[in-house]
């Protein structure tokens, strides 16, 4: 029960139930990501003459876990899908790493609240600002 519940209404952590029953019936299926996100191209196009694109997170909906490729062909930058036309790259190019801030794996420096760790003791050269002095 709770995990219908959580359908319905947490857009975070997948899609929403009113998500799946849209894609269902305007987008058809175009491939899925090594991340396990899946692409969805309306079946149609809009107004404008593109058909939209979209995306359905596996897990915590986070856009920086979209790899490079897959971004330009959301953004319609390329016309055919990394499935099909795989996004050439160069050598000095380095893997997709997704954005941790803001998580528990996020980096903290040495003594900040949320890191581990003491900071080191202030040295003489500093001197606190006092109001009362001007």
């Amino acid at each position: 029960m709770l995990g219908f519940i959580k359908r319905l209404f947490a857009w975070w952590d997948g899609a929403t139930m009113g998500t799946l029953f849209a894609i269902f019936r305007k987008y058809t299926f175009v491939a899925a990501d090594e991340y396990g996100n899946r692409y969805y191209e309306e079946k149609r196009a809009s107004f404008d003459g593109k058909k939209r694109r979209h995306v359905i997170y596996k897990g915590y909906a986070d856009a920086s876990r979209v790899p490079v490729d897959w971004h330009g062909w959301l953004h319609h930058t390329f016309d055919q899908p990394p499935s099909e036309e795989p996004l050439v790259r160069q050598t000095w190019e380095k893997d997709h790493l997704p954005n941790m801030t803001g998580t528990i794996w996020a980096w903290h420096r040495k003594g900040s609240m949320s890191g581990t760790g003491q900071r080191g003791r202030a040295t003489g050269d500093y001197e606190a600002w006092n109001p009362d002095q001007g």
